[in-house]
């Protein structure tokens, strides 16, 4: 149904429509919230908004159009587009109707101010009406060019604003009748009701009146209702509204510096969101986006402090060294950002200050020297939202390893590194410190080409931790893992859930949940009957959990 036809409906109702002045798209979205029968599209407000320039005809006819598109796009209810003189003479009149149609307008109004018109409320302006018989003629041509039969021309008259009488005021507006305009607005700048209400009283009703109380601000709806109008338009309260709560809050922040002194006057962020849409939106990505396609968290905990790497940390953490040129935290972010994950949040610790990358949301855990990765982890508890994965602050790795996992279909998928196996096979020690080791189910196949064709079983992680049994291992976890939004939920689920249960005693390998690693919490969930995979790599990854991993970094890394 065009907006056109949902204005001529509404006009069939008892009573008068109550329609409201935007600016934009966002203000229009408010007043059909707030219960509004309609949207002015205002042209003094949108001069305000766009250009900050007067209502005086300085806004061409395309910006104007572009605005009142982005309102009726943005709301179900009719939007009565504020025209002006039509942009010219009755031809200009003409392809002013087309482009409001095409728009989804439902109502032009055109008054008989000579161009450039000034708004009626501009004190000492000089006032000019064209005569009736041109301004007729605009109307005539209006009729003659509309395509949608509902569309609504409203025929102004600034009669009573320029002066001109009462008597003049009310012949103007019957001759524009006559020639076919559907409502008629007798605008007036009196401080009460009563001028119109006289004028009103001698109409001859052969259309709906419509009124705009700006100047007579005290006089009801029920009043203006009784007297005869059908529309009443409430045409610049919501850009002054505006206005007057911008300046106040500007005035607080400048004075205070804290943009949170202003919170209890500003809406909340997630307020924002609803109202522009964001939870359709996150709907639509759900239903309609490929696996895969939809957005990613990354969560890097960076927090910790390992003296071992002393000297090498003394004055930054140890995902800012340097190899080659570039951190480690740089090498990163710049490869999630080539697998186009761009939301990452660091949760900072020791020497924090030093972490300072551009485009990432930082989380601190001041409690570092006391709790273990997993509280630094959940420091970000408000990313995990959807799909999130988690990437330990310490490691560098080949982009295919990322691409690997972020097609895994798993709810919970952790990167697991089947070379430890065959290097404990050949006797050789453990290429890194304290690694987390992995036990699958069923062994992986000893071929080197098995070792990525695994079986189901051979890809689901029954155990893992530091002090598995060597006989059992099959892998190492590198410190990359993915969650669904299924599994990122319950990961939330199984942590606090822990905190409650273990509150008084050790939790697998650590004395409690507040010093756990991550790991700890992976078991945890395993032990509750949640599945979690493998994504199978052989190398590919490197860990800088000490100086020796340090030079053998700079030694291998190319570039």
């Amino acid at each position: 149904m065009h907006n056109a036809t949902k204005l001529r409906e509404a006009l069939k109702r008892p009573g008068a429509l109550k329609v409201v002045g935007a600016h934009d798209a966002l203000s229009a979205r408010l007043i059909e919230q707030a219960g509004f029968d309609g949207v002015w599209a205002s042209g003094f407000a949108i001069s305000a908004s766009l250009k900050c320039i007067p209502d005086a005809s300085f806004i061409t006819s395309s910006e104007q159009l572009e605005v009142e598109r982005n309102i009726a796009e943005a709301v179900n209810i009719p939007v009565i587009a504020d025209c002006d003189t039509g942009y010219g003479n009755a031809l200009n009149v003409m392809r002013t109707v087309n482009d409001r149609e095409r728009a989804g307008i439902a109502a032009i109004c055109i008054e008989d101010n000579v161009y450039p018109k000034r708004c009626s409320f501009y004190a000492g302006v000089r006032r000019e009406l064209i005569p009736v018989e041109e301004h007729c003629g605009k109307i005539k041509a209006a009729k003659a060019a509309q395509t949608v039969p509902d569309f609504m021309i409203i025929a102004r008259t600034e009669a009573l604003i320029a002066g001109w009488g009462q008597e003049e005021a009310l012949k103007r507006a019957e001759a524009y009748a006559e020639a076919g305009a559907d409502a008629v607005l007798i605008h007036s700048k009196s401080k009460t009701f009563d001028e119109l209400r006289n004028v009103y009283r001698l109409w001859s009703g052969q259309v709906p009146l419509v009124v705009v109380p700006t100047i007579f601000d005290q006089t009801t709806a029920e009043d203006m209702q009784q007297a005869g109008a059908k529309i009443i338009i409430y045409a610049n309260q919501p850009v002054r509204a505006a206005i007057r709560a911008m300046k106040e809050t500007l005035a607080l922040i400048r004075k205070d510096t804290r943009p949170g002194a202003a919170n209890d006057r500003i809406v909340t962020l997630p307020e924002v969101y609803d109202i522009v849409g964001v939870p359709q939106m996150e709907q639509d990505e759900k239903a309609f986006l490929p696996v895969g396609g939809e957005k990613i968290t990354a969560i890097i905990p960076a927090a910790g402090f390992e003296k071992q790497l002393l000297p090498l940390i003394e004055d930054k953490p140890k995902c800012l060294l340097d190899i080659k040129g570039k951190t480690i935290l740089e090498r990163a972010v710049g490869a999630l950002n080539e697998a186009n994950i761009k939301e990452i949040a660091v949760v900072r610790g020791y020497k924090k200050e030093a972490i300072a990358l551009p485009n990432i949301r930082y989380y601190d855990n001041d409690r570092y020297e006391e709790t273990g990765e997993l509280f630094s982890i959940f420091s970000a508890e408000s990313e995990m939202k959807g799909r999130t994965i988690v990437l330990y602050g310490d490691i560098m790795f080949d982009s295919p390893i990322l691409e690997k996992l972020l097609k895994s279909p798993a709810d919970i998928a952790l990167v697991v590194d089947l070379a430890w196996r065959d290097q404990q096979q050949r006797g050789g020690p453990s290429s890194h410190l304290n690694p987390d080791l992995v036990t699958f189910a069923e062994p992986p196949g000893n071929s080197s080409h098995s070792r990525f064709v695994m079986g189901d079983d051979e890809h689901r992680v029954v155990k893992i931790g530091q002090h598995l049994t060597i006989d059992h291992v099959h892998g190492e976890f590198i410190g990359m893992a993915m969650f669904s939004e299924k599994g990122t939920q319950a990961l939330k689920d199984c942590y606090h859930s822990s905190q409650e249960r273990y509150k008084s005693s050790g939790f697998h390998e650590a004395s409690s949940v507040n010093k756990a690693s991550f790991t700890d919490l992976i078991q945890e969930m395993i032990d509750q009957g949640h599945r979690v995979d493998a994504v199978p790599i052989f190398k590919g990854w490197m860990e800088v959990d000490s100086f020796e991993e340090y030079q053998k970094a700079w030694a291998q890394i190319r570039q």
